[in-house]
């Protein structure tokens, strides 16, 4: 799996010039996920995103998370997170899940995230999405399982 999070102070997914999903103050998720990935791949991937201490205290400090400011939660899926550059200049997709495999893990990881007690907002699997955030910071981060979570 991989991610990529940024903190938002408001995001707004569209499809076919409709708003589908919103939120205020959190985070943004792009979600890659690969063929060898697992439900616990995803529980460890959203643990780590939920305690990430990546939002200011009153000092200034990043010492907050998800879960401490009640943040939101906007996921995406983004195969191309899987994109193989090396050889010319089309990337290929071989290194995604097929999309029935991505689907299932993705609708997991919403899951267990609302489960969690966050508000969860979401893309719509598959389709050509306009996504429009305003990064606060900026703060970007990258995950990825072979190096960041188990």
């Amino acid at each position: 799996m991989r991610a990529v999070i940024q903190r938002v102070s408001r995001a707004a997914v569209y499809v076919g010039g409709e708003r589908v999903s919103q939120i205020g103050p959190g985070l943004v998720l792009l979600l890659g996920i690969g063929p060898g990935d697992t439900e616990k791949m995803a529980d460890a991937l959203l643990h780590k995103v939920i305690h990430l201490r990546i939002f200011e205290d009153p000092a200034g400090k990043l010492n907050l998370s998800l879960l401490d400011i009640q943040g939101k939660l906007m996921v995406i899926s983004q195969f191309t997170l899987y994109a193989d550059c090396r050889k010319g200049r089309r990337p290929s997709f071989t290194d995604a899940a097929p999309p029935d495999v991505a689907k299932r893990l993705y609708a997991y990881f919403c899951d267990q995230a609302a489960r969690q007690g966050i508000p969860v907002a979401q893309g719509i699997f598959q389709a050509h999405m306009d996504v429009e955030l305003v990064n606060q910071g900026p703060v970007t981060i990258i995950l990825d399982s072979e190096r960041d979570f188990g």
